[in-house]
């Protein structure tokens, strides 16, 4: 009798991970533990270290349990790969050259100077040759991209410099692993001539994905969004960021190389916040399957065997690192409290390091024994990594009291008005925000709409409103207002009820079919809810008292005053509509009153 596929090894390890992250992680979001540290909990609970290990004295727990880790490492390297993906979407050229000299002189200094001092360390109180232990420290003073930076993100005043070092260390994994194989004992290791090959087509590859990415990506992802088709574009986002690895990748270089040219590429388009809102639940959960296998390398019995080492270990590593990036970002004018806070937040091992271990393995420049001590100390110091954010925040503040907390800044600029939509009533409230001098950012789903803005000179991305975390991503937490143009009376009023429960003291003003639409939304949440029909009726009223004599002034008092008379019966028509979203349209009103006075 055949197997069962429904049963079969990689169905149930798939069943494992999605049972496990769909049950257990929010447990761990109620208790209010970060999810980075629920994950590897997680992996080591389930993994062959953990109840793997009673699988034969309990059959039943096999099903429950994964015995090899190595069968989801793939997944683990997608979520890596679309982790570098989303950071390249955050970036801009403009950007980069901005960070070039934390880039290109903090990023090398602290990575060699931190593996130095590392390796030395480790040549003198470990039998390691002096050129595995230098490259084994290099590996060591790597940093957490995975964990960092979405704890910072990259605007803020710790993420900035942060991900300048970061980034630098992503790039420095190619060469890394290449000297490993220079320095293999193995047959063919020594082929100098292979570096020099990868370099050269590796130059190549990037000078190819960075000027076909600027041709071909605007116009691949306008025909995706013209179909209106979210299953079509985030297939399209798929396979550019796979592309892209897979190019640098078959030349020797690392797939997140070439997923940070494919999201350095799109950044610079005006699709780039609906690809990173497409990609954004993939990347998480693959990233998730990452911080799993984190977990199941940790092995009990060599950490009760070996912790006073591995605690040694652990805080040696700790401290080096801390101590040499917050001392070359203090001399390179980084503010103490931001220095000292980048440093400690930085001092954990990293998940490249991991890679460097598997590489050297493999090279047999170092034994399994070895790196599997060094694995455990990785996925330990990675786990402590919030741990260590806390204490950099700490330690900042006691430094310096003015040092901002290590959060995203998902917004450079916030007192602005969102508008969402940018047809004929969008254009309108526009035009009259530019008249009066007022911040604005448009989003629109259609396309053609997009480019109407862009050539008007308008700030304006392409995106669908009622996608999860893209109001985030426009900084609505630090906007003043949203306008709600759209002309889909079902999406307005969903719009408006998860604006209002998002963000409680946020000023919304929505369009309205009609006195009925509007009186839904004044209950979904809406400050002011506009009525087509009342205001058209409105304006011929006008029209017609001015055309027959009556004065202009008399004629715009009474049509106020109608207008007010009509949105009070609206109201009237939701009798237990609150009164709180109306405390920010008041606010503002006062202020403008007051500056100008």
């Amino acid at each position: 009798m055949a197997a069962d596929p429904l049963f079969s090894p990689g169905f149930r390890d798939a069943l494992v991970i999605l049972g496990a992250t769909g049950l257990v992680i929010p447990a761990f979001h109620r208790l209010r533990i970060s999810p980075v540290i629920g994950f590897i909990v997680v992996g080591l609970l389930i993994g062959p270290s953990g109840l793997g290990r009673l699988g034969d004295a309990l059959p039943w727990v096999r099903h429950i349990s994964i015995n090899d880790r190595e069968v989801i490492e793939p997944f683990a390297e997608i979520g890596i790969i679309l982790l570098l993906f989303s950071i390249g979407l955050e970036l801009s050229f403009r950007r980069l050259w901005d960070l070039r000299r934390l880039v290109f002189l903090i990023g090398p200094a602290e990575l060699a100077i931190s593996g130095g001092l590392i390796g030395f360390l480790l040549h003198q109180f470990t039998d390691l040759g002096a050129v595995v232990s230098l490259m084994l420290g290099i590996a060591l003073a790597m940093s957490s991209t995975a964990l960092v930076l979405p704890m910072t993100g990259t605007k803020s005043p710790i993420g900035k410099p942060a991900f300048a070092m970061l980034l630098f260390e992503d790039l420095a994994i190619v060469p890394i692993i290449f000297v490993m194989g220079v320095i293999s004992p193995l047959p063919g290791g020594d082929d100098a001539g292979d570096l020099t090959r990868t370099v050269f087509l590796g130059a190549i590859v990037v000078i190819a994905l960075l000027v076909l990415g600027r041709l071909l990506l605007p116009r691949l992802f306008r025909q995706a969004a013209r179909t209106k088709s979210p299953e079509l574009f985030l297939a399209v986002s798929l396979v550019v960021v796979m592309g892209a690895s897979l190019a640098t990748s078959a030349v020797g270089l690392s797939p997140i190389v070439g997923a940070l040219l494919a999201g350095l590429v799109i950044a610079e388009t005006e699709y780039r916040m609906q690809v990173e809102v497409t990609v954004e639940p993939f990347k998480n959960l693959a990233l998730g399957i990452f911080l799993m296998t984190v977990g199941m390398s940790l092995d009990f019995e060599l950490i009760a065997r070996m912790w006073p080492f591995l605690m040694l270990a652990i805080v040696g590593i700790i401290l080096v690192k801390a101590l040499v990036t917050s001392s070359l970002l203090r001399l390179s004018g980084v503010p103490r409290g931001v220095a000292a806070n980048v440093g400690v937040l930085m001092a954990s091992p990293s998940e490249t390091t991991l890679i460097v271990l598997a590489a050297a393995v493999q090279a047999r420049v170092i034994g399994t024994d070895t790196a599997a001590f060094w694995q455990i100390v990785t996925a330990v110091g990675l786990t402590a990594t919030p741990l260590l954010a806390r204490i950099g925040s700490d330690t900042a503040r006691r430094v310096d009291p003015a040092t901002p907390e290590p959060t995203r800044d998902l917004s450079e600029s916030g007192g602005r008005t969102i508008v969402a939509g940018y047809g004929r009533v969008g254009q309108m409230v526009t035009d009259m925000l530019v008249r009066h001098e007022q911040p604005f950012v448009i989003v629109d789903a259609d396309v053609d709409m997009v480019d109407l803005g862009r050539k008007r000179g308008h700030e304006i991305v392409f995106g669908d409103v009622g996608r999860p975390g893209l109001l985030d991503h426009l900084g609505i937490a630090q906007a003043r207002s949203i306008v709600l143009t759209m002309d889909d009376p079902v999406q307005l009023i969903a719009t408006t009820r998860a604006v209002r429960a998002a963000h409680p003291d946020l000023c919304i003003i929505a369009r309205a079919k009609d006195a009925e639409h509007a009186a839904q939304l004044y209950r979904a949440g809406a400050t002011d809810a506009v009525p087509e029909t009342l205001e058209s009726s409105l304006q011929l009223a006008e029209a017609v008292l001015v055309d027959i004599g009556r004065p202009m002034g008399l004629v715009i008092a009474s049509i106020h005053e109608m207008r007010e008379i009509k949105r009070e019966k609206i109201k009237a028509m939701v009798p237990d509509l609150p009164r709180e979203p109306l405390k920010a349209a008041s606010r503002l009103r006062r202020s403008d009153e007051d500056s100008a006075e």
